[in-house]
Formats: C-alpha cells, sequence, structure tokens
C-alpha cells in the first residue's frame, strides 16, 4: 500500500507540473481542481464510477445562475475550511460527488457551493453527439459565466469548457486510448505523462495566450 500511495504522489505532482503550463489552468487553485477531478474519474466512489461537475472561477455568477439541489453541506463552513488544497476538503468532495449537482470553487480554490444544478440556457451550444446532460451544463455555465467548467463523466474521462466550447479532454488511465473516442474538434495537441493522456484544442491555447 505504501508504495501504491508514493506512485500516486509522484503521478499527481508530475500531473501538476504538466498542468501548470497550461494556459487554461495556469494558477495553483485550477490545477489541484484538475488533480481532484482526475483522481475522481480514476479511483471513482464505493467501486463505482461515477461523474460530477466543478466550476472555476466568476463564483457569484454562476450562483446567480444556479439553485441549491439540496441544503448546501459545504457553504456554511468558514472559509478556510474550504479550500481545494485541504485533504479534508479533497476528501469531503469525494464523498459528495456521489450526489447530483455541481461544485463551485472561486478564483482562490475556495469551495462556494456544492450540490448545485446549473441553470443556465444550452441554446446555440454546439455539442458532439455522444456527451449528456452533465457535458451540456458544463458548456453552457462555462457560456453564459465565463467559468471554466471541469467534468467528471462516467466513463473515467475529465473534459475541461470554456466558453461554451470543449477545450480539453484528459484520459487518466492510457488504455483508455484503445475504447475511447475524442469529441476534441479541429488540431488537437497531445501530451502522455506517466497513465495519463491529455489533449488540447490547439485554438484554445491561442486564445488563452492572446489573452495574457
Amino acid at each position: 500500500m505504501r508504495g501504491g500511495s508514493e506512485h500516486r504522489r509522484r503521478r499527481n505532482k508530475d500531473v501538476r507540473a504538466h498542468l501548470s503550463q497550461s494556459r487554461l489552468v495556469s494558477e495553483e487553485g485550477p490545477r489541484y481542481r484538475v488533480e481532484l477531478a482526475i483522481e475522481i474519474a480514476r479511483e471513482g466512489r464505493e467501486g463505482r464510477r461515477i461523474g460530477t461537475l466543478f466550476t472555476l472561477g466568476f463564483a457569484d455568477s454562476v450562483l446567480r445562475n444556479s439553485r441549491a439541489l439540496i441544503l448546501d453541506p459545504i457553504a456554511a463552513h468558514p472559509r478556510e475550511a474550504r479550500l481545494i488544497t485541504d485533504l479534508n476538503v479533497r476528501g469531503t468532495i469525494k464523498e459528495l460527488a456521489q450526489l447530483d449537482g455541481a461544485f463551485v470553487l472561486d478564483e482562490d480554490g475556495t469551495v462556494q457551493a456544492a450540490c448545485r444544478y446549473l441553470d443556465t440556457s444550452s441554446k446555440d451550444i454546439n455539442m458532439t453527439f455522444g456527451l449528456g446532460s452533465r457535458h451540456l451544463a458544463g458548456a453552457s455555465i462555462s457560456r453564459e459565466t465565463n467559468a471554466i467548467a471541469i467534468v467528471v463523466s462516467e466513463s473515467a474521462v475529465v473534459r475541461i469548457f470554456y466558453d461554451g466550447c470543449l477545450q480539453a479532454e484528459i484520459l487518466p488511465e492510457l488504455w483508455l486510448l484503445s475504447r475511447h473516442s475524442l469529441h476534441l474538434r479541429g488540431p488537437l495537441h497531445q501530451d502522455s505523462l506517466q497513465d495519463v493522456a491529455i489533449f488540447t484544442a490547439e485554438d484554445a491555447v491561442t486564445k488563452a495566450e492572446q489573452s495574457r
């Protein structure tokens, strides 16, 4: 078990280092956010795959465009107890990810809310066939609020949406390459990091560089 834990720590450190080079996830909070999504996609919960959704940034706007599905189990806690870098918070999120709804995270890595129904229009969202309602919700909220949406699918793939478009797909296990069809369009940039495969739309990188 110790060897496995040490391997995961080394792998996660490498994943953070690689994602820090991405213009879409260039700050500490976003890196940990994407890493947590990868962990959920890889590990699942209680022996089964689960899907969930995170939004990153523009939290006030996301909250205005969403509503609670249940009494929020996170929002009432002190701000310092809701940082995404805290191991207790990460463990809590992994448990809550089994419930319906999205997690809302602000720019500094603080979880603002959990179990939110994202109430935005999907009109004019151009989504490829094969992606479900969770991906549509992620694309819609990213266009409406300018937040980044990170979607974990039950097929163990992590997808990143920005400005209403799919920008990246992350396969937590390289063996998935042989059975997974990418939904990204146009020229792609591919990286393989240990057993993680990362695909990024070339135009997403270009847009991000132009905004810097």
